[in-house]
């Protein structure tokens, strides 16, 4: 397979979910009623993942992912495959998502590999296009479960690193170059203790690892937790930024941000399709406030496709490319 050269300047991502296909629901549902096995579920979500590797290809996604279609939730996911959780009751996100709140039930561990093996795959039909990993984080998993075994957040956060560790380690083994952490609950409680308490368990996930090492962050009152992240051992964070209108980019300037960025160009919460143009002036609006060269923006959406219809997701990320383009000439 030809290694494929990712542009060195507004290179073309995407956060990791990507609108779930018929089959993949169905592999869900057959999967969680016992009528296949977690092999047999694995085989059943690849077409799906094709599919996915095939719209971003279509698009000109530089770095893909496999879309998450074998995960009906970030969190239960991973809480169903390791050791020390087990299936709590239905709680309300917002709206109308529900999910099954886990429990933690004994000492957490990884058991065998969850992502790898699917990352695999998806990275064998990308045409040598490198496929990010993303894998939901140890202060996310901590938040959105319920603890009856450790009555500590701290040993709990640090297992469920370790167990993150031996995830990434697995991904490593097989060529990843890119891994993201997502740490959506990381904005809901936006105090330097918790920001503290991530940094550790970040430092025993990413220690020594070689591969792009990213933290994904979106929505909530982002520049409060900010002066608390930046100094993380990570080489970028990816940022929501369309929806609050680009409200964090005086932030970071202010606080002399000098890492990676993944710069969120379009809203995943809106069905309209931002034109070329619209997506280039946000990248103008960014190159204009002076404290971060082309060289260090990622181009992606503001977090996870899903939710979208998947014509309006193609599209989105249609003109991230072109935009992408565009900016390439001009910067």
């Amino acid at each position: 397979m030809t290694r494929y050269e990712v542009p060195k300047k507004f290179p073309t991502t995407v956060v990791g979910s990507y609108p779930k296909t018929e089959q993949a629901e169905n592999a869900i549902k057959m999967r969680k009623s016992g009528r296949i096995t977690e092999e047999e579920f694995k085989e059943m979500v690849k077409p799906s993942i094709r599919e996915v590797v095939a719209d971003h290809l279509w698009a000109g996604i530089d770095i893909v992912s496999d879309g998450e279609q074998a995960r009906d939730d970030m969190v239960v996911y991973f809480a169903e495959r390791l050791k020390g959780f087990s299936s709590g009751g239905w709680v309300r996100v917002f709206d109308n998502e529900y999910f099954k709140k886990p429990i933690v039930v004994e000492k957490v561990e990884w058991v065998e590999p969850i992502t790898a093996d699917l990352w695999s795959y998806a990275f064998s039909v990308s045409n040598g296009r490198p496929v990010k990993a993303t894998l939901t984080g140890p202060y996310t998993m901590l938040e959105w479960s319920f603890d009856l075994h450790y009555r500590d957040r701290k040993e709990l956060v640090m297992d469920i690193a370790k167990a993150i560790r031996r995830e990434v380690e697995e991904l490593v083994k097989r060529g990843v170059e890119y891994i993201q952490i997502d740490e959506p609950a990381l904005s809901t409680k936006p105090f330097k203790e918790e920001a503290d308490m991530l940094k550790e368990a970040i430092d025993v996930v990413f220690k020594g690892i070689s591969a792009k090492k990213i933290i994904h962050v979106c929505y909530g009152r982002l520049e409060k937790i900010l002066p608390f992240i930046l100094d993380y051992p990570v080489d970028q964070f990816d940022l929501e930024m369309k929806n609050s209108n680009f409200r964090l980019l005086p932030h970071l300037k202010e606080l002399g941000y000098n890492k990676e960025l993944g710069y969120g160009v379009v809203d995943v919460h809106s069905f309209q399709v931002e034109s070329v143009r619209e997506i280039k002036e946000a990248i103008d609006k960014l190159m204009k406030e002076g404290f971060i060269g082309p060289e260090k923006v990622y181009l992606d959406p503001d977090c996870g496709l899903k939710r979208l219809p998947r014509e309006i997701a193609k599209a989105k990320l249609k003109n991230i490319v072109e935009a992408a383009r565009l900016a390439r000439e001009e910067w």
